[in-house]
């Protein structure tokens, strides 16, 4: 079968069983110095029609989907015998393989891509997004990624709408809170700018994501990224605050200026001791703080503020608190994807071969380890 609709490269991880549905093409900023997903590409808005085509096409298919799935006395609903039927079936391809998948996850998220859907006029995604409801009345969560400036842009009226339309939540890549650090990642927007962007969603009712990244800043600005950037989401008290680790990605303009000695990188330890001291600043506020993404290396400092501050910090503080043995293997282990929790290091027959991987390391040098967990990481990206 060729039946298919158009889709971006990413999605938020908190995404993964959304329905991706493709607003606009790439970025419309697209000069991030940290960032490698849309270079060489230019940003377009796809027409109304366009989008509604490909929204009735999933709606085909799904009732094609749900019409097998009736056949097979399952009443319609999407189980593990119906994926296999479709996924050892030729006349089915993948694009009904991820329709399957979000039936058989619920079929009740859908996430437009690509970087900045909320570009679009306001009459439009709303009628966009009554069109959805209407195709998919089982649908009660919408969500989208949006740049800070566009969000300051936009008023809380044109969000009350959107609200209203079904829009439910908003992914803002924040990154950093710290002017100079603004400029140096080429981020085309100011901290005012940053909070009224968060304040206009937050005042409709939208759930606001915001998402930080850790060790951006490097040695140089790591106190002030983490006090600056905490502090500006003291001003927004967004739902959500979500970790996504530093790593440099060749071919950007931060990875090269890592490469010359201009901009030197936090390690582990590092960036551990950088988000204790972010969320140490953060106050007033009742975010969650999520670190849901690989790149993180505490997978554990999750928790909602301010109740769980304490345990959040004592993660920071715990893994801080080991040997230096511990925290090289809990480091490699972390990177090699063996742990995910501190108290995974009470496993003796996993701490024995991986401490004799780091031993290993020493007598090579600290560089080739360093050089090693990077190239590890970058697979993650």
């Amino acid at each position: 079968m060729k039946c298919e609709i158009e889709q971006g490269p990413i999605r938020p991880p908190s995404e993964a069983r959304s329905l991706l549905i493709r607003v606009s093409r790439n970025c419309p900023w697209n000069k991030c110095t940290f960032c490698h997903t849309y270079r060489g590409t230019r940003f377009e808005l796809r027409s109304l029609a366009d989008i509604k085509r490909d929204v009735e096409t999933v709606a085909s298919v799904a009732a094609e989907l749900r019409d097998l799935s009736a056949q097979q006395g399952q009443s319609g609903k999407m189980t593990a015998e119906t994926l296999h039927a479709i996924a050892n079936n030729p006349h089915y391809n993948d694009f009904y393989h991820s329709v399957a998948a979000w039936l058989y996850f619920g079929g009740t998220s859908v996430f437009l891509q690509d970087g900045n859907s909320l570009v679009m006029k306001t009459d439009e995604l709303v009628e966009l997004l009554q069109f959805i409801r209407e195709k998919f009345p089982h649908v009660n969560r919408v969500t989208s990624y949006c740049r800070a400036k566009t969000a300051a842009r936009k008023s809380p009226e044109d969000f009350k709408r959107l609200h209203a339309a079904g829009l439910t939540r908003i992914h803002i890549g924040l990154e950093t809170g710290y002017a100079p650090l603004l400029d140096f990642v080429h981020k085309g927007v100011t901290v005012d700018e940053q909070i009224t962007g968060g304040r206009n969603i937050k005042e409709s009712g939208i759930s606001l994501s915001e998402y930080v990244m850790p060790g951006l800043g490097g040695v140089r600005w790591s106190r002030e990224h983490a006090v600056q950037t905490a502090r500006v989401l003291n001003q927004i008290n967004p739902d959500y605050i979500r970790l996504r680790s530093f790593q440099p990605v060749p071919g950007t303009e931060i990875y090269e200026a890592v490469e010359k000695g201009e901009h030197e990188l936090l390690d582990e330890d590092g960036v551990v001791r950088e988000i204790r001291l972010f969320i140490e600043t953060l106050d007033g506020i009742d975010s969650r703080i999520a670190s849901d993404h690989i790149m993180n290396l505490l997978e554990e400092i999750d928790g909602k503020l301010p109740e769980d501050r304490d345990c959040l910090l004592g993660v920071a503080d715990r893994y801080l608190g080991l040997s230096d043995d511990d925290r090289a293997v809990f480091i490699l282990g972390r990177r090699c994807g063996l742990y995910r929790k501190l108290d995974d290091l009470s496993n003796p027959v996993t701490y024995r071969e991986i401490k004799g991987a780091v031993d290993g390391y020493r007598l090579k040098g600290p560089e080739q380890f360093e050089r090693d967990l990077a190239r590890i990481r970058r697979r993650f990206i």
